[in-house]
């Protein structure tokens, strides 16, 4: 690690390492397939609720039937295969925050496809997202070399991540059993928060299922270890949490508003989770991390300001008094407005999808 260090001192410098490269496209394909699921599956839980007569986002589970659901879910997965091969290449502090190219892939395709419009400041948002993130890839660390799982796994058990660890998990169990059920439905800052705390600890799985992949595939075995397979076992439980909130979710509120929040809040914590298990910063000099974390601002800045512009479009004139002040005030105010203005806007969609189901 000392090694390590001392090269990731030397300066952070425009060349980037093999690897870091592999995972940066790898991250870049990733963002666009999952970009496109975020539609898919809004077409398809719609779908489902007109079939049904009951939505996701009260419970109804009627889209697993959906066909058009399931292309969205297999595109999802695509997506996120390559975003697991990324974290096995490339450090979380820069493949994570290349996630905000599937925001920008959302806003454009629901600009077109849900009649969600994408106006200046959504475009300044995006162009936002895109620079803060080549400062980030710039800038980013080198990966320290692992050589086995159980490197990992004593990173996974210093008391510092223990302790973030802990406390995701009761923030969750807080948030599903009794905010949930009280507020759910009325402020996305519920449904997307359990998304990102699990979503944290799932990708530093990821990572460690990863790297335990990667080498054994080169030739040192490490599927005779039981931390492999504990790792397995934390992605599966985070990730079926995560895909069954973020359906609550999406099938709730705008696509444009779920997207930018859960791109932040999971940035974020995937971030501080990374910097606290694999002590990414630990080998870089104060004006590497400086321009991370600007680099980091500017995107969750942009992915903000597409939050706001799209918030702001869906509330009628005579509703203005209520222009964005915050995200979480807006959402706060407008929950279940914003859902009954949802619904007023497909009603033309779903007659003709009932339409299309009589013959």
């Amino acid at each position: 690690m000392g090694g390590s260090g001392g090269e990731g001192a030397a300066g952070p410098g425009p060349e980037l390492s093999t690897d870091n490269v592999q995972g940066i496209v790898l991250a870049l394909l990733s963002s666009g397939f999952i970009g496109a699921s975020f539609i898919i599956k809004k077409k398809g839980l719609r779908r489902a609720a007109v079939a049904s007569g009951v939505r996701a986002g009260v419970g109804g589970y009627s889209y697993l039937m959906e066909p058009l659901w399931w292309v969205g879910m297999i595109t999802m997965i695509v997506g996120e295969i390559a975003n697991f091969v990324a974290y096995a290449f490339a450090p979380a502090v820069l493949v994570t925050p290349l996630g905000a190219l599937s925001i920008i892939v959302s806003a454009v395709l629901a600009h077109f496809i849900l009649n969600e419009r994408l106006h200046a400041l959504g475009v300044l948002g995006c162009v936002m997202c895109i620079a803060g993130s080549v400062v980030i890839v710039i800038h980013a660390p080198q990966e320290q070399e692992i050589t086995s799982v159980r490197e990992i796994w004593n990173m996974a058990t210093q008391p510092a991540f223990l302790l973030y660890v802990a406390s995701v998990i009761v923030i969750v169990f807080v948030l599903v059993f009794y905010f949930s059920p009280l507020y759910g439905q009325s402020n996305v800052l519920i449904y997307t928060a359990i998304c990102s705390l699990m979503g944290s600890l799932s990708v530093m799985s990821v990572k460690a299922l990863g790297t335990s992949l990667k080498l054994t595939f080169e030739g040192t075995n490490q599927l005779i270890y039981p931390e492999t397979w504990f790792f397995m076992l934390v992605v599966a439980t985070c990730v079926l949490t995560q895909m069954n909130y973020l359906n609550k979710a999406l099938d709730t509120f705008n696509t444009a508003i779920v997207s930018p929040i859960y791109y932040v809040m999971f940035t974020t914590l995937t971030i501080l989770a990374s910097i606290i298990m694999f002590k990414d910063w630990s080998g870089q000099s104060p004006g590497s991390i400086i321009s991370e974390i600007c680099g980091l601002i500017v995107v969750l800045s942009g992915t903000i300001l597409l939050h706001v512009t799209k918030d702001y479009e869906r509330i009628p004139q005579s509703r203005s008094v209520y222009a964005p002040l915050s995200p979480s005030l807006t959402t706060r105010l407008n929950g279940e407005f914003l859902k009954h203005v949802e619904d007023e806007r497909t009603s033309d969609e779903e007659k003709a999808l009932k339409r299309q189901e009589m013959y």
